[in-house]
């Protein structure tokens, strides 16, 4: 081992993934005024946008009150696509103004709507963003191909503001630009956007290999530089390590693993065996882990999401590969107390801020708080032998045999308890579930004293009779559940779409109990060393089980 301070050229391995293949699309052509045309105020259904465009089309019926204008609305949420909307605008000779983004999902989705509008439709847009999403709408927009797509700006927040705030706002100025709001939103309508950028191709041919000069402080250091890392202290990825890495599977180096995207609309970057490789020597992974890690790569779910609410993935391995390897499912199996639990965390969370093109807080990444799970992406493996149910994996359709890992995501909420009393222990868990957010869903965690304490109070000697228990015993009225902005936001457009079972729900009395959760996205798993009956109440969407056997 070479001294910290001693200074050494070094060739490490490039970990970050493939960008995808953008071309140039050319904006709608503008006709230098409003005259004529029908003004669209297109409201995305996301916290009080219709209230922030209403003050938008009472700034034109007294400034401009000749020109008509129309308030219309997606017909699902901001992410969905709208056909038949952006149709109707083209026919009745219009143009856009879409909005409003004001966080790390919409604002990529409303950035993507404008774009549609222009290069699909012919229809003039401009989308309108809170500031602090500048860079992130337009690192959409060039990945988009339209990276001269307008945009207009007003502070942040939007969600709660009253009337004659909001009024200011569009009376006001841009804060990024100083230029008055509405000034920008007119000459977005009327006049070409500049000439889009000439070098919009990005380079897929990324050196393989990068020359690094210093010491090992200086090395880190220049990782951490290029965001390559987590900012803890890595293992530098030399030719030879990484060679040593791809011994843990049968699959060749370029073979393309999987393909990620911090948010929707961003475009998804790819990445292959030796990507991947590259990342797990970084974290410190054994080669006998690196299937779970290509497993994790390949469900092309990011443990690196810029979701605004920051939330944090959790993967769950099943199977013999957890004895194989050495995984941890008894005593602190959610902690830093396992080699392979730790790294092969990481090594997700690496893998998915490099092989999707970042993880940059302010462009690629816009958790609000930010989340501590994301160093170790609650990676844990199952206590099976211990549980008096069946494996997760099993639940979901695999054999008992076969090694899985299972990835949630979410981990914004999370309620816990000491086992189950004699008397109000139903109440008591439901008071648990009420208190977990209602967008995701309830993946119990038990110690396996807990686990044996509800098939003894409960009667639930099956996972799927707890599950039935849990889903009809978390319930609210359903004046409460439809208030609930989260449910505004998320729930309530696909009610109105006619989604079931949302649709139906829709319809009860404002006083009556209705399930909040999902029944298919309830999960229980069993885990820990019965140091005591602890337990743990997670709000985490399932993503999905993937097979690790088929990394191997």
């Amino acid at each position: 081992m070479l001294d910290d301070k001693q200074t050494r050229t070094e060739t490490v391995l490039n970990p970050v993934g493939y960008p995808p293949k953008v071309s140039a699309k050319s904006p709608a052509p503008r006709s230098g005024g409003l005259s004529g045309r029908k003004v669209f105020l297109v409201d995305t259904r996301f916290d009080d946008s219709a209230e922030l465009l209403k003050q938008v089309a009472a700034w034109f019926a007294e400034h401009m009150p000749d020109l008509e204008t129309e308030m219309v609305q997606l017909a699902r949420t901001y992410a969905d696509d709208d056909p038949d909307l952006w149709e109707r605008i083209k026919a009745e000779n219009g143009v856009a103004i879409v909005g409003v983004g004001h966080c790390s999902t919409c604002a990529p989705a409303v950035t993507t709507h404008a774009i549609t509008l222009e290069t699909k439709y012919g229809v003039p847009a401009v989308a309108v963003h809170t500031e602090k999403f500048d860079r992130v709408v337009r690192s959409v927009a060039r990945m988009g191909g339209l990276p001269q797509q307008p945009f207009a700006f007003v502070p942040q927040p939007v969600m709660g503001k009253t009337e004659a705030e909001l009024q200011a706002y569009v009376a006001g100025d841009d804060p990024r630009t100083g230029l008055p709001v509405m000034q920008e939103i007119i000459t977005a309508l009327t006049e070409a956007p500049p000439p889009g950028d000439k070098q919009l191709k990005f380079d897929r041919s990324t050196p393989r290999e990068v020359d690094f000069t210093g010491t090992e402080e200086e090395l880190q250091a220049a990782f951490i530089e290029r965001n390559w890392t987590d900012f803890l202290p890595i293992v530098i990825p030399t030719d030879k390590r990484v060679e040593a890495m791809l011994q843990g599977t049968s699959r060749k180096p370029d073979e393309v693993v999987g393909r990620m995207e911090p948010t929707k609309n961003r475009g998804q970057w790819e990445y292959t065996v030796e990507k991947v490789a590259v990342n797990a020597v970084m974290a410190g992974a054994k080669p006998e882990y690196f299937p779970v890690i290509l497993a994790l790569a390949a469900s092309g779910v990011t443990a690196r999401g810029s979701t605004s609410s920051s939330g944090a993935a959790m993967a769950v391995v099943n199977g013999p590969i957890r004895h194989e390897i050495g995984m941890n499912c008894g005593i602190g199996a959610m902690g830093p107390y396992n080699h392979a639990n730790a790294t092969i965390g990481r090594a997700y969370g690496l893998v998915s801020q490099n092989g999707q093109g970042g993880s940059v807080p302010g462009e690629t990444y816009m958790g609000s708080l930010g989340s501590g799970h994301t160093y170790q992406n609650l990676t844990f493996a199952e206590n099976e032998e211990r549980s008096p149910w069946e494996p997760l994996h099993v639940q979901h359709g695999h054999k008992a045999e076969d090694s899985t890992v299972s990835i949630f995501f979410g981990n914004r909420t999370t309620t816990f308890s000491l086992g189950l009393r004699e008397t109000h222990w139903q109440e008591h868990v439901r008071d648990m579930l009420l208190g977990t957010d209602q967008i995701t869903a309830p993946i119990l965690v038990l110690d396996p004293i807990c686990a044996r304490q509800f098939v003894t109070r409960g009667g639930f000697d099956t996972k799927e009779k707890l599950i039935d228990w849990i889903h009809d015993t978390a319930r609210m009225p359903a004046k409460r559940f439809w208030d609930l902005q989260l449910v505004q936001n998320y729930v309530y457009p696909h009610a109105t779409y006619g989604v079931e079972p949302l649709a139906t729900k829709l319809k009860a009395d404002p006083d009556e109990l209705i399930p909040i959760f999902l029944k298919e996205r309830i999960n229980v798993v069993v885990t820990g060393g019965e140091a005591n009956g602890y337990w743990q109440i997670y709000g985490a969407r399932p993503q999905g089980t993937f097979s690790i056997d088929a990394w191997r």
